[in-house]
């Protein structure tokens, strides 16, 4: 049985303020942090509250990759080993974060949704191992979970551990905490190169005497040696904003039996395996097009509050291409109508998701030049382990 891990509390440190940069020579800091998503800003928490003097460069106008196109949810329950030790530290400096920089962080947990016997197995067995914070459901306790009665729910769990933020809001505003503690950004700064003490952008040149590029799957365009080590390809998925039908209000973020096969927690058990048989031949699409059937809600503090987030497909390519399968948006349109028992979804907006994905394991974490190291979640838990990963990373 896994055991909660030692969460470690940061020193208090007094941050001094960063003058500006000479214009004579390069700037020269104790960390540079390439990369304004999750995994980023993960790193550049930990240095500035180290007492550290540390720029983040962003090569956009603001973060526009997965770490605002995600469910918002922090699944720290799901993990297995030291993947869960990371999201156990990473869920403390979310509430951290929800206390110091008043960022919303919804401590509502997770609920899922057991509709085959196979499902319920798994979740009996997780339970089984891990019953501190999680409880199996009944039918009617379940639909009090969720608020609202899935046809042909026979069950389910509740994960107390789970949060949830509203990612297009929460990066930004753990960006601006940073920038009050001292972390200087500059963006639309594009890395040209990276070596020893030295990065070559599009806006001059930045010395430090440690780097961190943190920019995802775009790993191998700076470091193609160690993206092709790790066998790096990415994960494009499709996800979906609707209207909540008329008085839906969702607490929790929402699982179901797909997603007992996709995080480590669930999937390690024995009755996992016979859950996967079982949906092979009993919705092979969902396979094919690699769903995760889970959905999320909007919190209230969001421009899209009350709506809710639908996905999400999983295809695989070392390289993007360009066209969409309709047919993906479908099946996902069809699966939720029947899972909240409605005729109709008004979709509002739609959008492609792309991150790091490898085989060979959850993080890429390489060392090309002394001093510089590349970090890239390989697994779509950034948002979930990032803040647990980056203090390892640092040894802070």
């Amino acid at each position: 049985m896994l055991r909660r891990a030692g969460i470690r509390r940061p020193r208090p440190v007094t941050v001094a303020l960063v003058t500006p940069a000479s214009t004579d020579l390069p700037a020269r800091y104790d960390v540079a942090v390439v990369g304004a998503g999750i995994v980023g800003l993960a790193h550049a928490w930990h240095a500035v509250r180290a007492g550290l003097r540390v720029v983040v460069i962003e090569r956009d106008e603001f973060a526009v990759g997965a770490s605002v196109r995600n469910f918002g949810h922090i699944c720290t329950t799901a993990q297995s080993g030291l993947v869960y030790e990371y999201a156990l530290r990473a869920r403390e400096e979310w509430l951290m974060l929800a206390t110091d920089a008043g960022l919303p962080v919804a401590t509502t947990g997770t609920a899922v949704i057991a509709r085959r016997p196979e499902e319920l197995a798994v979740l009996e067995e997780f339970v089984g191992e891990r019953s501190d914070d999680n409880v199996l459901l009944t039918a009617p306790q379940l639909a009090e979970k969720l608020g609202f009665d899935a046809p042909g729910a026979l069950g389910g769990a509740w994960l107390g551990l789970d949060l949830r933020v509203d990612a297009p809001t929460a990066i930004p505003a753990f960006g601006a905490q940073l920038a009050r503690l001292g972390v200087e950004f500059r963006y639309r700064a594009n890395v040209l190169g990276v070596e020893s003490g030295r990065l070559v952008t599009a806006a001059g040149d930045i010395a430090a005497d440690r780097i961190i590029v943190a920019v995802g799957h775009d790993v191998d365009r700076l470091f193609p040696a160690a993206a092709a080590a790790h066998e790096v390809v990415r994960c494009r998925l499709r996800m979906i904003e609707a209207d909540a039908p008329t008085g839906l209000v969702v607490g929790p973020g929402v699982f179901t039996g797909t997603s007992l096969l996709r995080y480590d927690g669930f999937a390690e058990t024995k009755a996992a395996e016979v859950l996967r048989d079982a949906l092979a031949r009993e919705v092979p699409a969902l396979g094919e097009h690699g769903v995760n059937l889970m959905l999320t809600q909007r919190l209230p503090h969001s421009a899209q509050a009350g709506r809710l987030v639908l996905g999400d497909t999983h295809h695989y390519s070392l390289t993007e291409p360009p066209f969409d399968d309709e047919a993906s948006d479908e099946l996902l349109l069809a699966e939720f109508r029947a899972l909240l028992g409605v005729d109709h979804l008004v979709v509002r907006r739609r959008w492609r998701g792309v991150y790091a994905s490898s085989t060979k394991g959850p993080y890429l974490v390489a060392h090309p030049a002394p001093g510089v190291t590349a970090v890239s979640v390989t697994s779509g838990i950034g948002m979930t382990t990032a803040l647990g990963l980056a203090a390892s990373v640092l040894d802070l």
